[in-house]
């Protein structure tokens, strides 16, 4: 029998993070009635599409590593999903700006105002309280470079 190792995320190019953060959030949407489908391109700004098994909902879904605004996607109907603190978050890109905007300071930042972009590995509690009907379940094992994956215990093994 093959023995399976975990891999460490730091160890991965951009493109293979890449793939592991889609099928990390590919697997907690599955809990909400979500099947993802990776884009091989940002198909009108996005990285991959979540289809809900009622049959009327398809989100357009861009995936960061962190908390990120972009002007470009103001206006298209991107939802934004990234991790933070062990859990993902999934909201619609305006809704995030209005958000960032009521409680930072980003959109006046020279990063948003010339280079057309905010983004953060922090996120002020006044924030994160407002993120919270976002807040979907946990990250499954380790996403950033700086978390190890859980362990697992001798009698948790499955044999």
């Amino acid at each position: 029998m093959t023995k399976f190792e975990l891999i460490p995320y730091d160890t991965l190019n951009a493109r293979q993070k890449e793939l592991f953060n889609f099928q990390k959030i590919a697997a907690t949407l599955a809990d909400y009635g979500f099947n993802c489908i990776k884009l091989t391109d940002d198909w009108q700004g996005a990285d991959f599409l979540a289809y809900h098994l009622n049959g009327m909902t398809t989100l357009r879904v861009q995936l960061k590593s962190r908390i990120c605004v972009q002007k470009k996607y103001i206006g298209k109907n991107i939802w934004m999903a990234f991790p933070h603190k062990s859990f993902w978050y999934l909201i619609e890109h305006d809704q995030l700006v209005a958000k960032v905007e009521e409680h930072t300071d980003w959109l006046q930042s020279d990063s948003w105002q010339n280079r057309n972009g905010y983004s953060s590995v922090s996120i002020n509690p006044e924030l994160l309280n407002s993120l919270a009907d976002y807040r979907l379940g946990p990250v499954y094992g380790a996403i950033l470079e700086t978390e190890k994956p859980p362990r697992v215990l001798p009698d948790e093994r499955v044999d």
